[in-house]
């Protein structure tokens, strides 16, 4: 088997094992069903990802990997203003949740059902976020001396953003029936939550 056709088989297990994942939690997913969606054998599948388990840790650090580059990256850009970077991190991890809207469950599913996976999880995105915290934090420090913005603790920020972020896919996900009798128009919806996301988080932190 040539490099570019095991690439293309591990990309296709693991774009399948997302969907079981996501749509079943670690509990209810089947490698033999994730096989099936992947076009390969069941074999196959743990040739490539030994156990199940494996397989799961390879879509969370997958995700939590997308979080970190899309949400703390742009936090990260030492040549864009503080708030345009605040503007681009709210935008970017929307977009990124709108495209994965069942991600927000599935890792809530995933902290109520197996309490040990929210220890992994918190230490995977942690790694990447302290320092980005940290910097985060010095240049809100700075700029609030200067009364350019008001005051705010980076992390009570980054939670801000996730939960306001995060909580239209969740609400979705458990009211589906009452959110299509109120949403006539989903992608509009979601462009307007989206600019009132970044308003409120902009409202809280600029000097009036």
């Amino acid at each position: 088997m040539c490099e570019k056709e095991k690439v293309s088989k591990e990309q296709l297990i693991l774009e399948a094992a997302e969907q079981e994942f996501f749509s079943k939690g670690y509990a209810g997913a089947r490698t033999i069903s994730i096989a099936e969606h992947a076009g390969v054998t069941h074999a196959m599948l743990h040739y490539y990802y030994r156990t199940k388990e494996q397989l799961f840790d390879c879509v969370v650090d997958k995700n939590i990997s997308q979080i970190a580059t899309t949400l703390l990256s742009v936090l990260g850009k030492p040549d864009m203003p503080l708030l345009s970077r605040l503007k681009e991190s709210i935008s970017t991890h929307f977009d990124l949740v709108a495209n994965n809207p069942l991600l927000p469950r599935f890792v809530m599913n995933e902290i109520m059902t197996r309490p040990e996976r929210c220890t992994k999880i918190y230490d995977k995105l942690m790694t990447q976020a302290n320092e980005i915290f940290d910097k985060t934090q010095v240049e809100i420090d700075e700029a609030s001396k200067r009364g350019e913005i008001e005051w705010i603790d980076a992390r009570m920020l980054f939670i801000s953003i996730l939960s306001l972020n995060i909580f239209p896919f969740v609400a979705y996900s458990f009211a589906e029936d009452i959110m299509n009798n109120l949403i006539t128009d989903p992608k509009t919806f979601l462009e307007k939550r989206k600019a009132e996301n970044i308003n409120l988080i902009m409202r809280r932190i600029t000097k009036r």
